[in-house]
Order: structure tokens, then sequence, then C-alpha cells
């Protein structure tokens, strides 16, 4: 791979034009950007909820929290940045489009760099690295598929955002040579995934180590790419105190998501396989190339001459690709929802730079299975996508006039009016949905899974909403914190109104809520409305409520709704009257 560089060398001046790459990639996220003025629907999939962290995220910070120091996340606080930045600017913005295509704000410019860089020495390189980080940034499509519906994928986020970064990194270590756009990129590049999610930070730093072996990043430039980490983190840790906190919720969420990574290996492994048997012979086929050459490396080393020698022996593709293989399946270890090894494309471009030299089956076997290794994930990109596009055309909408952007969503005309018979049952029947959770089960194995689940979702908390301020103007009041216990907290940002400190968004009490300390049960004290949601009642909403009972035990429990009970802070001003009922 070493010749990837004196290959691409000659010609070092700028070039602009209609296919300019960098030109390429900025009309792309001008498009993506005007999209996000407009009151877009998509087909709405699988767990659409996670979509509501965002927005949870967003209110809180406008309300002047910070991510980690006053709410546990589960995951890096940039996503957060990023997406309440963003919603001011493009109110009308689907929130699936916005959460997708913010990454942009932060890797394009640094792409654009190392487009830039390519770009003087080969512009088929660089068009090869653009145009497929556009399709797949474009796209809010996972490789695994949760609906047998046409739609798009509401979750997922960070991880798509760390592959997207990921890839952003690995095209500079492969095909940037100007040294600065190598600092400057990586740096970025670290730092983002750092402040998105640390599994994907743990990937990049692999990658990064093996750029130091295989001599692509000289010794004093990684001091220069820590020094510069480390002193936006020290800024981020003055300004606010975020990045102290945020290491302390990773910590949290390691020692509540303990398990063996070898099993997780396997399982990533076996979610993929494809792609990993594929770039696997790829890299053998490569190893038995280079045999010879392999050879002549590991006997030259020298400790006078050691680290160009171990540049000679580590700088190939083989090698490249098999630290990126154990990087992507690191990273997949921890992934309910990603574009799995995108990230590889620009290894594999290298590759296929370089194989020139072999002749009849090795290089028959080497395009193949080149080919094997990344277009699997283009294709199911591609077809997913065309199957929510044409879908959508007979898709009816949902209209809920309390949801803001939420409810800009679609979906088949049966699945939508099956979602409003289903809430009617659950209002109806709440004795049926009690006893599964009695039992600690849901009412289906794959029910977060379902459309209906999340459309039935939408209109509960569009009830929710109605309820909440029927009650206000019936008893002269005003709720000013709201604290759902449920997975998302959407009300307060419905409701233009404040969230408890301390408590996690994304409340999974299996993976995400850590058991509450003397501040956290003190904020939900003092919390004027907790909601406790009935359509359905699930094994999660029992488990919230037995996190937080200490300081709920003693509320004031009303009946909003059906579908939902509000227990209010003691000396509110309600005399208990209007509702009652029973703990979970």
């Amino acid at each position: 791979m070493s010749d990837i560089a004196s290959d691409t060398r000659r010609g070092s001046r700028f070039r602009i034009g209609l296919f300019s790459p960098p030109l390429i990639l900025a009309f792309f996220c001008a498009a993506l950007f005007s999209l996000l003025m407009l009151p877009l629907t998509v087909p709405i999939g699988a767990f659409y909820w996670d979509t509501f962290i965002y927005f949870d995220a967003a209110n809180r910070l406008g309300n002047g929290q910070v991510p980690s120091v006053d709410f546990f996340a589960p995951a890096g606080p940039l996503g957060y940045w990023l997406f309440a930045f963003l919603i001011g600017i493009f109110p009308l913005a689907q929130p699936v489009l916005l959460a997708q295509w913010m990454i942009l704000a932060v890797a394009a410019p640094l792409f654009a760099l190392v487009l830039l860089d390519a770009d003087r020495r080969s512009r088929t390189i660089a068009l090869a690295l653009v145009l497929p980080f556009i399709l797949f940034v474009a796209l809010p499509i996972n490789a695994t598929q949760y609906s047998s519906y046409p739609s798009i994928d509401g979750f997922g986020y960070y991880n798509r955002q760390c592959i997207h970064l990921l890839y952003v990194l690995t095209a500079a270590l492969l095909f940037a040579t100007n040294r600065m756009v190598v600092v400057t990129v990586l740096t970025g590049t670290m730092t983002a995934l750092f402040l998105t999610k640390i599994t994907g930070f743990a990937a990049g730093g692999l990658l990064c180590a093996f750029a130091v072996l295989a001599g692509r990043v000289a010794i004093r430039e990684g001091f220069l790419i820590l020094s510069g980490f480390a002193a936006i983190l020290l800024a981020l840790q003055l300004a606010d105190g975020v990045t102290l906190a945020y290491v302390n919720d990773l910590l949290t969420l390691a020692a509540m998501n303990e398990g063996v990574l070898l099993q997780r290996f396997l399982q990533a492994g076996s979610l993929h396989f494809g792609i990993v048997a594929s770039a696997g012979l790829l890299c053998a086929v490569l190893l038995f190339a280079e045999r010879r050459d392999l050879a002549d490396a590991a006997g030259s080393l020298t400790p006078r001459a050691l680290l160009p020698g171990l540049a000679r022996l580590f700088d190939r593709g083989s090698m490249w690709l098999g630290v990126g293989l154990v990087a992507g399946l690191f990273f997949e270890t921890q992934n309910t929802g990603s574009q799995p090894f995108v990230f590889i494309w620009p290894i594999v471009l290298a590759i296929l730079v370089n194989v020139g030299h072999l002749k009849g089956k090795l290089l028959v076997a080497c395009l193949a299975l080149a080919a094997a290794t990344t277009l699997p994930s283009l294709v199911s990109t591609l077809q997913k996508a065309a199957r929510a596009l044409v879908g959508q055309m007979n898709y009816v909408a949902i209209d809920l006039p309390n949801l803001k952007t939420l409810d800009q969503v679609s979906q088949r005309a049966e699945i939508v009016d099956r979602s409003a018979t289903v809430l009617n049952l659950y209002k109806r029947h709440p004795a049926t949905f009690q006893a599964f959770a009695d039992d600690r089960i849901l009412p289906d194995f794959t029910f977060y899974t379902a459309p209906d689940m999340h459309l039935t979702w939408l209109r509960a908390i569009d009830d929710g909403v109605e309820a909440i301020r029927a009650y206000e103007a019936a008893n002269d009041v005003r709720f000013e914190t709201i604290f759902s216990l449920n997975f998302t907290n959407p009300f307060p940002y419905l409701m233009d109104r404040d969230a408890p400190k301390g408590v996690p968004i994304g409340a999974d009490p299996s993976r995400t809520v850590p058991q509450p300390n003397a501040f956290v049960l003190s904020e939900i004290a003092r919390t004027d409305l907790v909601l406790y949601p009935k359509c359905p009642i699930t094994i999660s909403n029992v488990e919230l409520y037995g996190v937080y009972e200490a300081v709920l035990d003693t509320r004031t429990r009303i009946s909003l709704s059906p579908c939902w009970d509000g227990l209010l802070r003691q000396g509110f001003g309600a005399d208990g009257s209007a509702g009652g009922g029973t703990r979970p």
C-alpha cells in the first residue's frame, strides 16, 4: 500500500469543475439541508421512539441543562448539541432526516479537506471516496431488518454517525498526504467519535494506532493529534464540566452492560457473516500473494531502522483490511442498528488501486472478494431505500395536532387505522396488559419493532398532551416540570416545559437507568407532574416506577385520561378526588 502515496503524489494543483469531489460534497450538503426546510414525511419503521430522545435533549439544552452534568445520556453529547442547534434553524424538519444528516455539520468540512488533498493527485480516487459517502449519509437505513414493511430506520443514529466519521478518518489515513490535513482530520474525527459513542472512538483509536505502526502517521504527528484532542476536551471541561461527567456516565454504562466480549464478537460476526467472511478471505488471498514480500520485510527488520521496517511490513492492503475488520467487529458488538463496515470501503479502494501487479486467478479472486465485501451493504441500502420511497406513495400520513413535527410520518392505511383501534383496546382493557407486565413479558416478543406500536404510541402521546392541558384549564394550574415513566419523555418539549435534572433520556431499565442517588430523587420529588403511561402498561413502566418508588409513593395519584395517570407533587393543589387508582 505504500505505493499509493507515490502513485498519487503526481499532480498537486488544485482543480475545480462540475465533477470536483469537494464541490459535489458541498452541493450534496446544500441539497439535504434545503430539504430540512420542508415539512416532509417518511414511512415510520421500527423503534421510531428512539428519535424522541433528541427532542428531550434539545429541550433540556434549551432550558440550560448540560449533557451528563444535568442528565444521564445513553451516548455522547455531540449529537444532542447538533440537534438542539439545528432544530432552531429548521423547525419544520422531519426528525429522522434531521438526526441522520446533522453529522454532516462536523464530518463534511473534515471530509472536504481529504477530498481536496486526494483530488490534487487523482480525481477518480476522490470521486470513488465521495460517492459512497454521500449515499450512506443520505439514507437513514440500517443493515439489520426489523420490519417487513417498507420504512426508514428511526434508530441507530449514534452508530451510523460513528460509521460516517470512521469513513472520513479511514479515507484520511489512506489517501491524504498533506500532513496538516492528516493531523486536522484525525483530531477532528477522533474528538467527534469520542463525543458520539465510545466504541466508535475505540475503533478509530485502533485504526490510528495501526497507522502509526504502518508509518502513515508519524509519532510526532500522533502527539499533535493527542494534544489537540486533549485541548478540546479540557476546554469543554472548563466551560461546563461535561468531559469528566461524560466519562463518569461511560463508566456507569459499562458497569450496567458488562458481558462476554468474545460472545458479542461471535454474534456480530454471525449477523454480518457475508461481509466478514468475504473480507477475511480477501485478507487471506492478499497475504498469499504477498507471502514472499512479507517474508523479506520481516527478515529485514533491524533495530537501527525499526520504524521504516515496520512500515514496509504492515503498510499493505491485507494488514489494513484485517485491522479494519477487527475494528468494525468490535464496534458492532454494541450495536442494534448500523451501517456496518461501510468505513472499510477506503481500504478496499486502496487495495484495488494496488492489485494491478497480480495476474490470473489471484487478480480475479481479489476483485470478486472486494465486490463481495462492499456490494452487499450498497445493494441492501439501496433496496431498502427504494422500497421505502415506492411504498410511501401508497401510504397515508398521520395527523396529530399536539406533536409538532413528531407526527411527520406515514404508513399503510390499514396500519394507521389499526393503531387507532389498538389504542382504544388499551383504554378498554388495561387489566389484560397489566397481566403481561405482571408476568414480566411484553404483549409480543418483537413488540417495539412493529410500526403500528409506534403509531399507537404517537396517538397516546397526543392524548396525554390533550389530557394535561384539559386538567390544567379545569384546575387553573400549570405543570412547569413534567416527567414520564417511559422510554422517552417528549412532554416537556411538546408543551414548552422543563424536565427534572438527573434522570436519563432513553430510559431502558435494563441498560440505561442507574440507581438514583439523593440528588436525582430530590429532583423527582420536586417535579410537578410525573406521568404513568397505561397505553399499554408494560414491564418497563412498572420497573421505572420501582426505580423512583421512594419518592413516588407519597404523591397524589389522579387519572388524567384512560392512557395516563398523573402523580402530583405534594401540595400542588389537588386533593386526590379527581382520580386515584392503585400503585402499578
